[in-house]
């Protein structure tokens, strides 16, 4: 009978709401939130009177030898040794030397990450990579200078002379597909009579590749600009990076007191540091 008690299907009872007029005051308050509610008064109401007595049955001129040894901090609260030993000079430098060799490792990681993001990122950004210092097939620099646009090309080659152009696997599909576009733009011309059925086919056919154009562009662009966001990211991290390792290296000579040196008049200075 238990079974087919549970099996059918019974009331859902819902709880009652706060009324209209009193929806300023919030969500209404059930029995368990009053009952969570009374018990923490209660209890701090507790806490408050243990206190209170504390504070009326303390003895001014009480005194205990481990008064002198205890600290407190500015809250009153008292700081307790947690048994840490405090390592050696040495110890802690050798332990800096491996912090700083560890940075040294993940700035390199990081700047090889960068420079070949920066790389992919040049040559995914459309239009071709303009190669200046060539002149004649002959190499007369090893200064290589990337532009982005023709315009940018221009102008770098009218300050740094004539260059070479490298070309994008983009570009020279681009360039067969307009070779392709305009012969059979001539092969449609040289007929006399066009069939109506070929001219909308041909029309289908030329929206449907300007539409996966439009998708392969979209695609390029999001690309670019998820690309273009973690080279920042990088560039942040290796610039964060390269800071630390320098306030590891100050720290490590502050220890080793080799801050400081002879300038050109052949006076010694060092740098001021606190005394202990």
């Amino acid at each position: 009978m238990s079974s087919m008690r549970n099996a059918v299907q019974r009331r859902n009872h819902k709880e009652r709401a706060q009324p209209a007029h009193r929806e300023k005051w919030g969500i209404l308050e059930k029995h368990k939130d009053y009952s969570l509610r009374a018990k923490d008064y209660n209890e701090k109401k507790k806490r408050l009177k243990i206190l209170r007595e504390k504070a009326a049955e303390r003895n001014p001129d009480e005194f205990s030898y481990s008064m002198l040894s205890s600290k407190t901090d500015k809250h009153g609260r008292k700081i307790q040794d947690r048994g840490n030993v405090s390592l050696s000079q040495d110890a802690v430098k050798l332990l800096k030397t491996q912090d700083a060799g560890y940075i040294r490792t993940v700035i390199q990681q990081t700047r090889r990450t960068r420079e070949k993001m920066e790389q992919e990122y040049l040559l995914m950004n459309g239009g071709s990579v303009k190669v200046l210092g060539y002149e004649n097939g002959a190499e007369r620099g090893s200064h290589v200078i990337f532009a982005e646009n023709t315009e940018e090309q221009r102008s770098l080659a009218g300050v740094h002379g004539k260059g070479r152009t490298i070309s994008s696997d983009n570009d020279q599909m681009e360039q067969s597909t307009r070779k392709d576009f305009i012969h059979d733009s001539l092969d449609s011309s040289d007929r006399i009579s066009p069939d109506p059925r070929q001219l909308m086919l041909k029309e289908a056919q030329a929206q449907q590749a300007l539409r996966q154009d439009r998708a392969v562009r979209k695609l390029r662009k999001r690309g670019n600009e998820t690309r273009q966001s973690k080279l920042s990211a990088l560039k942040i991290r290796e610039k964060e990076l390269v800071a630390t390792e320098e306030q590891l290296e100050r720290q490590r000579a502050r220890m080793s007191s080799s801050i400081g040196g002879i300038n050109k008049a052949g006076v010694k200075w060092k740098i001021r540091e606190r005394k202990r």
